[in-house]
C-alpha cells in the first residue's frame, strides 16, 4: 500500500489524462476548468486505498475514483451557482467565468460523465457501482436541499443538522470507501463496513471543519475564518450554543448574527466568543473525537490484516487533527 500523498499524485496523473477536448468547447473547457483547480482529492484517495486495503489494484480503480471526483466536482459547480460564490479553491467559479447557463449545463454534462465512467468496468462490478452512485447521488440532492431549507428556519435541531451533513457530505465519503471494495470484490459484509466507516469518518470531517471555519488558522485552512458566522449558517457550533448556552448566551448569539451595525470582525470576534463560553466549542471537538472512534470500532468487524487496519486508523487520526 502507498501513502496518501502517492495515492494523491497517481490520481491526479490520471486525471490529467481525463481532459474532455470535444466540441462544443464552452461546454467541454469549464468541466477541465474546475476538475483541474486542485482540492485535496480525498474521495478518490480513499477509493483507490480501499481498493488495496482489500487486496485489489489501485489502478483498476482510477475509474471509479475519477468518477466521486467528477461527480464532487458537479456538485460544487451547482453548490456555487446556488450560493451565489465568486471563487472556489481561489479562483473564479464556473459561472462566473464563463455565465450561469454554461454553469447549470456543464454541471448537468459532468454528472452523466461520471456515470459513464462506470461503463469501463465488467457488467457485475458496472451494476453494483452504478447502484451506489444512483443512491448518493440523490441523498447529495436531499442533502444541499436541506440545508438550503435550513436558511430559512429558526427551529433546526442537532440531529437535523447531523442528517444534513450526513447526507451532503458523509455519504460522498462512504460510497467513496465502498467503491474500492466494490473494485477489489471484497465481501458483501466488508462493503457494508467500510462504507459504515467512511460515513461516521465523513461526519467527523464535517463537524470539525466547522470547528476549522471558526477556529482554524487561516494561514492553513484554505477560506475565510468565520465564514460561516457570516453567513448566518446554523453550524454544529451554532445549534450547540443554543443548546447548552445560557439565555444570555443564546440571546446575545442571535443578537450579533443578525447585527447590521457590527463590523464583520466584531461579528466574528463576539461570536466565536459565545460558542467558546457556551461550551459549543468544546462539545464541538468532543463530537469529532465521537465519530472518530465510532468509524474505528467499525474496523474491529473487517476482514483484513491488523496492519491495513492500522492504515485506515492513521488515516482517521489524521483527519481528527487535521488544520486544513
Amino acid at each position: 500500500m502507498l501513502n496518501i500523498e502517492s495515492y494523491q499524485k497517481s490520481f491526479i496523473s490520471y486525471l490529467e489524462g481525463f481532459a474532455v477536448d470535444k466540441e462544443p468547447q464552452n461546454l467541454y473547457e469549464p468541466i477541465n476548468y474546475i476538475l483541474k483547480l486542485g482540492g485535496k482529492r480525498l474521495r478518490p484517495v480513499l477509493t483507490l486505498m480501499t481498493t488495496e486495503v482489500f487486496g485489489g489494484s489501485a489502478e483498476n480503480a482510477m475509474d471509479a475514483a475519477l468518477s466521486i471526483e467528477v461527480f464532487h466536482n458537479f456538485s460544487l459547480v451547482h453548490d456555487d451557482i446556488m450560493d451565489d460564490a465568486p471563487l472556489r479553491r481561489g479562483q473564479e467559479t464556473v459561472h462566473e467565468k464563463w455565465d450561469l447557463n454554461t454553469g447549470i449545463l456543464s454541471g448537468d454534462a459532468m454528472l452523466i460523465l461520471a456515470y459513464q465512467l462506470f461503463e469501463n468496468y465488467e457488467p457485475t462490478t458496472f451494476r453494483d457501482l452504478a447502484k451506489l452512485f444512483g443512491k448518493t447521488a440523490l441523498e447529495v440532492c436531499e442533502g444541499q436541499q436541506y440545508d438550503i431549507d435550513f436558511e430559512t428556519r429558526n427551529d433546526v435541531t442537532i440531529s437535523e443538522y447531523l442528517k444534513m451533513i450526513e447526507y451532503k457530505t458523509a455519504v460522498l465519503v462512504g460510497a467513496a470507501m465502498k467503491m474500492g471494495a466494490i473494485v477489489a470484490k471484497a465481501t458483501v459484509e466488508d462493503q457494508k463496513a467500510i462504507y459504515e466507516f467512511g460515513r461516521l469518518l465523513g461526519i467527523a470531517f464535517q463537524l470539525q471543519d466547522d470547528y476549522l471555519d471558526a477556529f482554524g488558522n487561516p494561514k492553513t485552512f484554505g477560506k475565510q475564518v468565520g465564514g460561516d458566522i457570516l453567513e448566518h449558517k446554523k453550524t454544529y457550533l451554532y445549534l450547540k450554543t443554543i443548546a447548552l448556552g445560557s439565555a444570555e448566551n443564546k440571546l446575545n448569539l442571535q443578537t450579533a448574527m443578525t447585527s447590521t451595525t457590527l463590523s464583520n470582525e466584531d461579528k466574528v470576534t463576539t461570536v466565536k466568543g459565545l460558542f467558546k463560553s457556551s461550551g459549543a466549542a468544546e462539545a464541538t471537538q468532543h463530537a469529532v473525537k465521537d465519530y472518530t472512534n465510532k468509524a474505528f470500532d467499525v474496523l474491529n468487524s473487517l476482514n483484513i490484516a491488523e496492519d491495513k487496519k492500522q492504515v485506515l486508523r492513521l488515516f482517521g487520526e489524521q483527519l481528527m487533527n487535521r488544520r486544513v
